[in-house]
């Protein structure tokens, strides 16, 4: 997924497929095609581990966070909190990677907790004797199998609920934590047959020089903006950077009318149009751009 077209670079990711597809191992791989901290964002990233206690002997790293928290982790484990107030795994992530997997597995308060942080890139955490903020910008990268057996697609080894087992699955995930998250892709089996098979045109490096030329992009048309990438866009940066050209828009109204999309939704397809055009070097998002980034959208679970 990340091999073939870069896109989440900057924005927030589902992979749903069965056991042993590679969709942890695709995950791990994200952070080595994203370019390193520039001093700020190492500065930032940092300072939250200082308070954490984690700064191993008081050096900066240039290397971009990767979190993986257990499915069991508790509330304050992913967003902050105990007796001593210290930042939890969404902070930790700041500015690199939060990795969720097996996600319908996590309790769903916890999950929903990380509402609020992945709408603002911060997250506060009240107790009686303290009120921290904590900077939480991640990429939230999840994965999960299509059902709880894993094997929805296979007739062979499904179970015997199946696909009714599916939608009961990922139910488990509130409607609203999928509206936040940009890309929902499918990640197919592997077979023995996939293994033998030559290495892609297009290797890891490849595409960190890509990731690396859009990021460029994206540096110098937000220069004189309170944003560094595409994901925190919003308002009239959205609308001077991101409106599609007439056909685009003509397709994203009617697409929009058609799935009823929410305003969050539709802003979130723009950013990622925005994204792929940038991944081209376009300067103008035109409806192709938009027709991949809907094809993104979340699908309705299997009834």
């Amino acid at each position: 997924m990340v091999g073939a077209n870069g896109v989440l670079e900057v924005l927030y990711g589902l992979m749903v497929g069965p056991p042993g597809a590679g969709k942890s191992l695709m995950a791990a791989c994200l952070p080595g095609i994203l370019p390193p901290l520039d001093s700020s964002e190492a500065l930032e990233v940092s300072m939250v581990a200082s308070v954490a206690g984690t700064l191993e002997g008081g050096r900066m790293t240039r290397q971009r966070p990767f979190r993986a928290p257990h499915h069991s982790a508790s509330m304050a484990a992913l967003t902050g909190g105990g007796l001593k107030v210290r930042p939890g795994e969404v902070s930790m992530a700041h500015l690199g990677v939060l990795f969720l997997d097996e996600l319908p597995e996590f309790q769903r308060a916890v999950l929903d907790s990380l509402r609020q942080p992945l709408e603002t890139g911060k997250v506060s955490v009240a107790r009686a004797n303290a009120h921290m903020t904590f900077p939480a910008r991640v990429q939230l990268i999840a994965a999960m199998n299509p059902c709880r057996c894993g094997h929805l697609g296979d007739a062979s080894l499904a179970c015997a609920r199946a696909p009714r087992c599916a939608g009961d699955y990922q139910a488990k995930v509130s409607g609203p934590l999928l509206d936040r998250i940009d890309l929902h892709v499918e990640v197919q089996a592997v077979s023995a047959a996939d293994l033998i098979l030559p290495p892609p045109a297009e290797g890891s490096a490849e595409v960190a020089a890509r990731v690396a030329a859009a990021r460029a992009l994206q540096s110098e048309r937000l220069k004189d903006a309170d944003a560094r990438t595409n994901a925190e866009i919003e308002g009239a940066l959205l609308e001077t950077h991101a409106t599609p050209d007439e056909a685009g828009r003509a397709l994203l109204a009617q697409a929009a009318e058609a799935t009823r999309m929410s305003a969050r939704g539709y802003t979130r397809v723009l950013r990622v149009a925005r994204t792929i055009a940038d991944l081209e070097t376009s300067e103008a998002v035109r409806r192709i751009h938009v027709a991949e980034a809907l094809s993104y959208r979340r699908r309705s679970p299997v009834a």
